[in-house]
């Protein structure tokens, strides 16, 4: 089937040492050799496959810009079609005027996405895989590169290829049952076909298990620091920055809005809050502050409670205490350089959560909330393992309904229900695993997908 021949610059709209312009389509040779002259009066369309050579991009008899052409063939290419990437000097105005040059002779623009499209399409990659380019190119700390790279490569579709098999398999075995009673002896069935779901929803619990880390390690860990004013929040938050991040002051409530930040810790991604200190006031924009930093803690994966140990608790903090007994809190008793007050078995009779002397104006104990977070949240190790994890809400969303559809499966078994009852829950198990990978998805779906994609790719 013939396609449109499709062109976008495939690097960032910015000044650089260079650019791509990809040209993708039947008649992306084509198009190509009407712009570029290559060395010794070549053309593009007479040159072997994954090949580079030189030229010039013209405009009539006038040089544009000296590039570099790659050359790659259909199928051997990213959409399996044939693709010529031109790199050129990476100005605006010059990458600009040379897709303006490929538009003009034969090709159209790209829409977001649409050569990742059309790679899954051709069947070069399945829905899963081409959705991990963009988490690829959205990672925000190491292991989210991992574990976008390792769908990339095709590790959670084989798990639900894996899957689907087997549930197929059983599926035609009822259909075949039905159909011709003699020849498929369905006594004892129900119980063998238990035996085998048994762990099929086991691997699925422990990918969706998964998915509650790999939420963590694709996004970073949503922390939210609290406390009264002039407690030491913002101090702790340049501590964990390593520079001046907020205004520090002996002013109490000079943090009136939100402050946030990312910070890396050994490999994951820290998506840090400042808010105002939690206190009653009868200023106006203060308890606006106020009133958001609530809202932060009733969302957030973590809580940093700051305290100043030098002073006692009062009624402020009886209400920062009542609104993180429910909470993931590592409680710090801040300023430990000074007299303390507050001792720890002061506190867990308050709140009986994770505490750590600090003083986050000299940086002491910053270390052992480092160690404390990763002891919460990975069990005192992070490890970059070759562990499948499922970073993509929809995916997560798709193994929940094949999970319960399993349930289905099973308790249509205890209830001693006819085999047809199975096969429709096992069908309905499998299309949810197709629409992991694409093989059972719908139009507009898929091009939700792909409109989140950067132009160009």
């Amino acid at each position: 089937m013939k396609t449109d021949t499709i062109a976008a610059i495939a690097t960032a709209m910015t000044n650089s040492g260079i650019g791509i312009i990809r040209i993708s389509g039947d008649e992306a040779v084509e198009v190509a050799d009407r712009i570029i002259r290559l060395k010794g009066n070549k053309k593009l369309s007479d040159c072997k496959t994954h090949t580079i050579h030189y030229g010039f991009v013209m405009e009539e008899d006038v040089k544009v810009d000296e590039v570099m052409v790659l050359l790659m063939k259909g199928p051997k290419s990213y959409t399996r079609e044939d693709t010529v990437e031109i790199d050129c000097h990476g100005g605006i105005l010059v990458m600009n005027r040379i897709l303006d040059l490929v538009l003009k002779n034969g090709a159209r623009p790209a829409e977001p996405g649409e050569f990742t499209k059309r790679a899954f399409l051709n069947g070069r990659i399945d829905l899963a895989q081409a959705e991990s380019v963009i988490d690829v190119i959205n990672a925000k700390n190491d292991f989210a590169l991992k574990a976008s790279m390792n769908q990339l490569s095709g590790d959670v579709s084989d798990i639900i290829k894996e899957i689907r098999k087997k549930i197929i398999h059983e599926i035609a075995y009822i259909e075949s049952a039905l159909d011709d009673p003699e020849h498929y002896q369905m006594d004892m069935y129900g119980e063998e076909l238990a035996e085998k779901i048994a762990p099929v929803i086991s691997k699925i619990e422990h990918l969706l298990v998964n998915a509650e880390n790999g939420a963590i390690l694709k996004e970073g860990i949503h922390t939210v620091i609290v406390g009264k004013p002039n407690s030491g929040k913002s101090s702790l938050l340049n501590s964990l920055v390593g520079k001046e991040r907020a205004i520090v002051t002996d002013i109490a409530g000079t943090t009136r809005d939100v402050i946030e930040e990312q910070i890396r810790l050994n490999g994951i991604s820290l998506n840090m809050i400042d808010t105002a200190g939690i206190r009653t006031t009868d200023d106006v924009v203060e308890k606006i502050g106020v009133d958001k930093a609530k809202e932060y803690v009733e969302k957030a994966d973590l809580v940093i409670y700051v305290v100043d140990s030098s002073i006692p608790l009062d009624a402020d903090d009886d209400k920062i205490i009542e609104l993180l007994q429910e909470r993931n809190v590592i409680i710090l008793l801040n300023k430990s350089d000074l007299e303390p007050v507050i001792t720890e078995k002061d506190m867990l009779s308050r709140l009986n959560k994770r505490i750590l002397s600090v003083s986050a104006k000299n940086k002491d104990g910053i270390d052992d909330l480092e160690r404390t977070i990763e002891d919460m949240f990975f069990h005192g190790k992070i490890q970059m393992n070759d562990e499948v994890y499922i970073t993509n809400t929809r995916h997560k969303a798709s193994l929940q309904d094949v999970k319960q559809s399993l349930r289905l499966v099973q308790q249509s078994i205890a209830d001693g229900m006819p085999e047809d009852f199975y096969a429709i829950d096992l069908m309905n198990a499998y299309e949810e695993l197709g629409k992991i990978i694409g093989e059972a998805v719908e139009d507009d779906l898929v091009n939700e997908i792909f409109s989140k994609f950067c132009m160009g790719k």
